[in-house]
């Protein structure tokens, strides 16, 4: 258990570290590759935590979806030519330090409640699978007809985000 709360705390370090860094970059393209370090990190928490469902999740969705589309909006959107426009305002900085602190107090509590699930916790879940099965069985057994109206719904979305984004002849 003392191996996995070391392999936890590095991983933390890590997606905090890469946030860091993503924030402070000045290259675009720079920032999304550590975003991509990030959302990896993250991923190997929650497989640490037992949770390998939203794992696999944050590696498809976000780390390999989610980041192609913004590496594309980064390449294709032109930045502002005026230097004033790239300055950070006293208000972001505000909201910063604020988020900041709204952060290491969450961290904070965690530790201070006992960290992650001990294995007694995740032992009902093993019984019937694991986390994955068990949300897969749910998903697609009791929850079917939402989940396909959620695929037609996005879908329906990507169209018209297409079809506003086409040039106008």
């Amino acid at each position: 258990m003392h191996g996995q709360m070391l392999l936890f705390l590095a991983f933390a370090a890590v997606a905090l570290a890469s946030a860091v860094m993503m924030v402070t970059r000045k290259s675009l393209v720079h920032s999304a590759l550590y975003l991509i370090v990030t959302l990896f990190a993250v991923a190997a928490v929650y497989v640490l935590l037992h949770a390998e469902f939203l794992g696999a999740i944050q590696v498809l969705v976000y780390a390999g979806g989610i980041m192609v589309l913004f590496l594309f909006v980064i390449l294709l959107v032109e930045r502002p030519k005026s230097p004033a426009a790239l300055k950070p305002r006293r208000a972001h900085a505000v909201a910063s330090a604020v988020m900041t602190a709204l952060v290491a107090g969450l961290l904070a509590s965690y530790f201070l409640a006992g960290g992650p699930p001990r294995s007694a916790d995740v032992a009902p879940l093993a019984v019937h699978g694991g986390n994955l099965e068990t949300v897969a069985v749910t998903m697609f057994r009791d929850y079917l007809l939402p989940f396909e109206a959620v695929s037609v719904l996005l879908l329906v979305a990507l169209v018209g985000a297409v079809v506003l984004a086409r040039p106008k002849v």
